[in-house]
């Protein structure tokens, strides 16, 4: 080999050896990164709550929606459902997630926990995890300590092997490790403390070579950097000087639960909570969530949490654009970045001018960026800086890069609203009914029979099945003589519950159902029975709708049935009681039909479906179905109205729990437009009174075929399926708005805007949807301006000005704006 050949080789073979770094520090101005202070705007997306096909149109919107980093949790009970035995397939694929952040040029905050909350099954806790002997869960001990540092370990492992931190040249630029202990710390006392040490000192020894943060943890160790969670973090300090000010869950809106209303955060509120968070020295937000997708499967917790995770985030279930969140915080965070090297290098002044307004000068050598803010909840202001006159809406900020000039406005959203709706199937040949199939669920040997895999005599928590079933079958045998002194004709059964669903059977016949309500763990079925001398077969049919997820010890929640199950009975002023909670108790974990996998296209036992006499209202019922995907690229839909409770399978994959017959609470809701103004939370802006809790299901099109697909539904209280049918998602009307002097840009979103239903500029009235002229407007013919500069395009943009439209009748003092509606 020739002496250029040598040092050729020589160079690429060290060149292809080299693992470029990036170096991730801190100081408690700012996340430093390569030497370089920086701002951080990051999104929460949850990998298992969206399929693989999704992620990278989510992690690219989330790029243009102007974000620098995506943050994830690690699901423990996803990747290790049983012990020692690993899953990180499919949507579980955590590398790829990883990988596909870094792809589009992104950062990634990796939040292990392992304890997440996130209104995931158990906290993302495995349940076997629960029922090792001797263990205690998030506290000093040995038992729990162990797994969870082996678990740990491994996520840590398998990014350094993938070469997926920062320090190795990978985007993940910060780590979590344990969540939102400090909210429960006092329970546990000193152990308490001591568990938060050990959780620092046990990650710190993993040498990730990025820093570890703690959420909600206000006495965090100094090797790790505590951060903020809720609706306002602005008023937040670091426990350490030396730490920036970051806030790991801006809640962007709220989770639902069965039962409950749809709540929703404003544009402009969240938009004020961000501004005023960077106006007050904040270094790194991120939004929980910025895509919160669908709880497929059995993953809700709670109890009690809906299938649906919409979060009302930026990006909607389905990935969507959530407008006009999305684009007004899209405008916010360009702002934002283009005054990074100020905020996070300049010297910092303030100034108060009474009255909750104040204003926060940012200023270096070459540039000074103003935030000006007014924290009243009702009055706004106007103040004067430097001899110009400012107007600050009431709860907004304005942001002033020059500190002359306003750029952004929080209170102002110069973006569209999309007003989405569900279209009918349009596939060829789709029957506008679905024609169905059914099968019984056998209930004979359980119900009737008894029969069941192991027997106890107590009454079990339904834990130790470790969640492989929704459903757990408590049963035992009653031997009476009609000598019995609790023999009489006035006999009840009265069962003692943990908040979620029985359903109780008397030799074989159905007795009836009780269930509790959100937030409430304990109820008491009771209900008249006729037993019959000799032996009588008691059969209760325990259901759970998640475990619980959240507050201290929350693993010591009771699931199932933990008694007392008591006979009673009644002679006159006489009451007899027989506790049946030390019997012996056979037990059965799950349904006939779900271990003989009905659900499995696959499945043996196709021939048994039915096709004539399809019933209605009839509990514990299998139903089948096919259909053609919908036409085009629109998310997917499927609307179960009709239906009680219970599953539904596209093509094999669990959408989730279904149930719809669940209406929301009738009160709290309002006809007026939500008022950002003032302290949100998730009981404010509330809708959907007196309507299904979930009524839509998302069905992404990676579950279905190109053609033909199975829909199989159980069917657990009994409902009509007749009314079920497959829709797409999309725009219908959009609305375009913009103050004076801004640009008006509205898109269908892949549609044509095929007409203008309102256009004026002026002081306009109203909202989207009910858009009216106010009392002064341009000369000129708004509508027919709009239509010659948007109808048959995808997308346009107007300025809102008067060189446009022409000049207006309005006040000086007048703020106007352009609103338009178009039809998609």
């Amino acid at each position: 080999m020739n002496s250029l050949l040598l040092v050729f080789f020589f160079f690429v073979t060290i060149f292809t050896n080299f693992t470029f770094s990036t170096n991730v520090s801190h100081d408690g101005r700012a996340i430093t990164i390569n030497g370089q202070r920086r701002i951080i705007l990051s999104g929460s997306i949850h990998y298992p709550r969206s399929t693989t096909e999704m992620w990278p149109d989510l992690i690219k919107k989330s790029k243009e929606g102007g974000l620098d980093a995506i943050e994830t949790y690690v699901f423990w009970n996803a990747h290790e459902p049983l012990r020692r035995q690993y899953d990180f397939s499919g949507n579980l694929d955590l590398i790829r997630f990883i990988k596909t952040v870094q792809d589009e040029g992104l950062y990634a905050v990796l939040r292990i926990g392992p304890y997440v909350c996130a209104e995931w099954n158990f906290g993302g806790f495995p349940m076997w995890l629960d029922n090792l002997p001797g263990v205690e869960l998030r506290t000093v001990n040995d038992v729990y300590m162990s797994e969870m540092k082996n678990f740990t370990t491994l996520i840590v492992d398998m990014m350094k092997e993938e070469k997926l931190f920062a320090s190795q040249g990978g985007p993940i630029i910060l780590a979590q490790i344990e969540n939102e202990y400090g909210n429960v710390i006092a329970s546990y006392g000193d152990a308490g403390k001591a568990y938060v040490n050990w959780c620092a000192s046990m990650a710190n020894s993993l040498d990730i070579g990025v820093p570890w943060i703690m959420c909600q943890e206000n006495d965090a160790p100094e090797s790790v950097i505590n951060t903020c969670n809720g609706w306002y973090c602005d008023q937040f300090t670091p426990n350490n000087p030396n730490s920036p000010k970051m806030w790991t869950e801006n809640w962007t809106g709220w989770f639902k639960n069965w039962g409950g209303k749809d709540p929703s955060r404003t544009a402009e509120d969240l938009a004020y909570s961000v501004a005023r968070f960077y106006q007050l020295g904040g270094t790194f937000q991120n939004y929980y969530m910025y895509h919160g997708g669908t709880n497929f499967g059995r993953t809700a917790g709670g109890p009690y949490i809906t299938t649906s995770y919409d979060y009302d985030a930026p990006l909607n279930e389905y990935g969507s654009l959530n407008q006009p969140k999305y684009g007004h915080l899209k405008q916010l965070h360009d702002v934002l970045h283009s005054i990074e090297n100020v905020l996070t290098y300049g010297n910092i002044s303030s100034m108060d001018f009474g009255n909750s307004v104040s204003a926060t000068i940012y200023s270096t050598n070459d540039q000074k960026s103003c935030f000006f803010g007014n924290a009243n909840s009702s009055l706004d202001a106007t103040i004067n800086y430097q001899g110009v006159s400012y107007d600050i809406p009431a709860w907004s900020v304005s942001i002033l890069p020059d500190c002359k000039n306003v750029l952004y406005n929080t209170a102002k959203v110069n973006t569209q609203t999309s007003k989405m709706i569900k279209v009918a199937n349009e596939a060829e040949n789709e029957p506008i009914v679905l024609k169905w199939s059914w099968m019984q669920e056998n209930l004979d040997e359980n119900a009737l029979l008894g029969k069941g895999q192991v027997s106890a005599s107590h009454l079990l928590d339904q834990k130790v099945a470790n969640d492989v079933s929704d459903y757990l079958w408590y049963m035992t045998r009653l031997d009476l003589d009609e000598n019995d002194p609790i023999w009489s004709k006035n006999m009840s059964i009265r069962v003692n519950a943990t908040g979620q669903i029985v359903h109780a059977y008397i030799n074989g016949e159905y007795l009836g159902s009780e269930w509790a309500t959100y937030g409430i763990y304990n109820y008491v079925f009771e209900k008249e029975i006729k037993l019959k001398p000799g032996k009588n077969q008691i059969a209760l049919l325990s259901a759970t709708l998640g475990y619980q997820n959240y507050g201290a010890r929350f693993e010591m929640t009771e699931t199932g049935l933990p008694g007392p199950i008591q006979i009673i009975g009644k002679n006159g002023d006489e009451t007899i009681i027989k506790d049946l909670s030390s019997h012996k108790w056979t037990y059965k974990v799950g349904l006939e039909g779900l271990d003989n996998k009905l659900f499995d296209v696959n499945t043996n036992y196709s021939s048994k479906w039915l096709s004539d006499n399809l019933p209605v209202n009839k509990m514990m019922t299998w139903y089948k179905t096919t259909f053609k995907a919908p036409l085009g690229e629109d998310p997917v839909v499927v609307d179960l109205i009709g239906l009680g409770k219970g599953f539904a399978w596209v093509n094999g994959n669990n959408l989730g729990r279904y149930w719809p017959s669940f209406l929301a609470d009738v009160d709290g809701c309002s006809a007026e437009p939500c008022d950002y103004r003032g302290s949100y939370d998730n009981n404010k802006c509330v809708s959907n009174c007196g309507q299904p809790s979930q009524r839509w299901y998302h069905v992404p099109r990676s579950f279905m075929n190109k053609d033909v697909n199975e829909f199989v539904l159980f069917e657990e209280f009994g409902g009509n399926p007749s009314l079920v049918s497959f829709q797409t998602v999309r725009p219908g009307s959009v609305c375009g708005n913009a103050y004076e002097n801004k640009d008006m840009e509205i898109s269908c979103q892949g549609k044509t805007i095929s007409d203008v239903k309102f256009a004026s500029f002026g002081d306009v009235q109203g909202i989207c949807g009910s858009f009216e002229k106010g009392t002064c407007e341009a000369k000129n013919d708004a509508i027919s301006i709009v239509k010659n500069a948007c109808v048959g395009k995808e997308s346009c943009s107007i300025q809102a000005s008067a060189s446009v439209f022409g000049a207006t009748n309005c006040e000086a003092s007048v703020s106007k704006r352009l609103a338009v509606e178009v039809v998609c």
